[in-house]
Formats: structure tokens, sequence, C-alpha cells
């Protein structure tokens, strides 16, 4: 199959997508904050509390693009693509400070108090742009999402699941947040309308920053996991070792570790046991042969370290890696 592990394209369109996501987020907590402050309406103060910590995340998902794109050096051998999880977590983290306990606080304080001016129109005219711009926000981002679960033969959700790109995936899931956000404070606003109850608008502020801790909550998960060493998709764990197996001298691949050092940088390490009449110079050519086959089929593999080792015929190491 194809390697969905091609570090350039991706890389580009990951960068637009984040660029295209903050452009319009900034806009719209602006509109959404004066909204907010003509109506009195909490859920509107929330969706620009929600826009505001999305144009702050997509800054740092930014950054993280930016920082883990950067060359192996002498201090860090193994590349950046690492530091991009960590400025990705704190992006996280900002969405579940900034966006989800203001709006939850501001909800229920609305709940208490239930003060509002009675001015609907403009949060209604705000919540409708606002929904076609997040709209254009979120197909740009289902678009590139499509597309690399296409190259990687797999459906959109798993391909969410498994993707080391974070920042796609974040923008992703911060619009569909936006989206349904939106419909809730519209939902909100037009029950307090109805029924004279503020209640209404509360619960709806509320329900979008519960919303916001989900996405955050997902978001860290991935980032952690990734931080801490995540291997790469079982599909792929057993390609690496067939290929591996399909070396004619060796006879078996008893342990293979693999490790996502970023979006688009694979390590391979693998214990592997050669025939025993095999000399030091087929070991070599062999190991060689390996490395080729493996870059060829995933050019993400970056680094690849074979450790010649006793083992037995037929037991591999297979069924590895993230089981998606």
């Amino acid at each position: 199959m194809d390697s969905p592990h091609k570090s350039e394209e991706p890389e580009n369109e990951s960068v637009g997508t984040v660029i295209v996501a903050g452009a319009a987020n900034l806009g719209i907590a602006a509109a959404k904050l004066v909204a907010g402050l003509i109506s009195g309406s909490a859920a509107m103060i929330s969706e620009s509390a929600h826009s505001l910590a999305d144009t702050i995340t997509e800054v740092f998902l930014f950054v993280a693009l930016r920082r883990g794109a950067q060359p192996a050096d002498e201090e860090h051998p193994f590349g950046y693509g690492k530091e991009g999880y960590v400025w990705a977590f704190i992006a996280a983290l900002f969405t579940f400070v900034g966006g989800a306990g203001f709006s939850i606080y501001h909800g229920v304080m609305t709940i208490i108090e239930g003060e509002h001016s009675g001015n609907y129109l403009w949060s209604y005219i705000v919540l409708a742009v606002s929904f076609v711009a997040e709209g254009i926000s979120f197909l740009r981002a289902r678009r590139q999402v499509a597309g690399e679960s296409m190259r990687w033969g797999i459906s959109s959700w798993r391909f969410l699941r498994l993707t080391p790109d974070t920042t796609v995936k974040a923008v992703y899931f911060e619009d569909s947040a936006a989206l349904i956000g939106l419909l809730l404070a519209g939902a909100g606003l037009a029950l307090s309308q109805l029924t004279g109850d503020e209640m209404w608008d509360g619960l709806a502020s509320v329900a979008i920053g519960v919303l916001l801790f989900l996405v955050a909550a997902i978001l860290a998960k991935s980032n952690a996991s990734l931080l801490v060493g995540r291997a790469v998709p079982r599909q792929v764990h057993n390609q690496i070792a067939a290929d591996l197996n399909a070396i004619p001298i060796v006879v078996a691949v008893p342990t293979l570790l693999t490790m996502q050092l970023g979006p688009g940088d694979i390590l391979v390490a693998a214990k592997v046991d050669f025939r025993d009449d095999c000399t030091g110079a087929d070991i070599e050519a062999a190991s060689d042969e390996a490395e080729r086959r493996l870059r060829a089929r995933f050019p993400g593999i970056r680094y690849v370290f074979l450790d010649p080792t006793r083992g037995a015929a037929g037991r591999n190491h297979i069924d590895g890696g993230v089981d998606g």
C-alpha cells in the first residue's frame, strides 16, 4: 500500500489548514464578543471565548508544525518531531482552561443571575455568519482528512485515531466542536427568547464548555501518547515485519519495535535472526537491502537499526503496534 508517512505534502497542507482556521476564528471571536456584549447572552460570550481559545490554539499548532520540522542535529540526533507534540499538548490544555473553564463558569453565573438585555438580533446574525466561516474552515480540514485517509486506505475516523499529525486532528475536532457550539448557542438563545427564561442561555453556555472539555481531553490524550513514544499502526508494523522476513537470509524477526518520532518520521529497531551459515558481509548486504525496502514502502522511516540475534524459525513479532 502507499505510505501514510509522506511528510512533505501533508506538512504543507497542515500549515495551510491551521492558517485558514486561525484567521477564521480570530474574526469570528471579535464578532461574537460584540454581539454578546450588545445582547448580554452568556452563550454568545462563551462562543466568543471558544473562538478566541481556538485562535490561540491555532497559533500553538503553527508553532508545533514549525518547531517539529527542524532538522536533526548533534544535540537532537532524532530530530525535533516530538517538540511539535509538546506545543500541540499545550494547545489542548489551553482549549480546556481558556475555553471550557470560562464557558462553564459564565453559564453557571447566567443561570444564577439570569441577566439579559433582550436584544437577540445581532446574536442571530453573528451566529449565522460564524457558521458559514467555521463551515469553510471545517470543509478544508475534512478535505485533508479524506485525502490522507484515502492514502492510508482506511476510513476517516480510523485515520483520525491513528494519525501522528495532531495538528490536522486538532483543527478537525475544534472546527467540528465550533459548529456544534454555534448550534447550541442558537438553541439556547431561541429558547430563552421564546420562554423568557435565561436559564436556557446559561445551559447552552455550560454545554459549550463541556463540549470543549471533551475535545481538549481527546487531543491531550493523543499528544501525550505520542510524546511518550507511540508505535506505528498495527497494519504498518506487520508490513515492516513481512518486508524484513522477505530478505532471503532472514530466518525470523523475534523482536520488532517502532516509534513515531514526528508526523513524518519513524524509527524501526529489530532483532533479526539470520541464517547460521551467513558471513558478516552477507549480513551487512542484507541489512542495507532491508533498509532500502522499508524506506521504499514507507518513506517516513528515517532510522532502521537491526540487531543480529539468535532466534527460532517462524517466531516472528507480529500484531504489534497500535491496534486501529
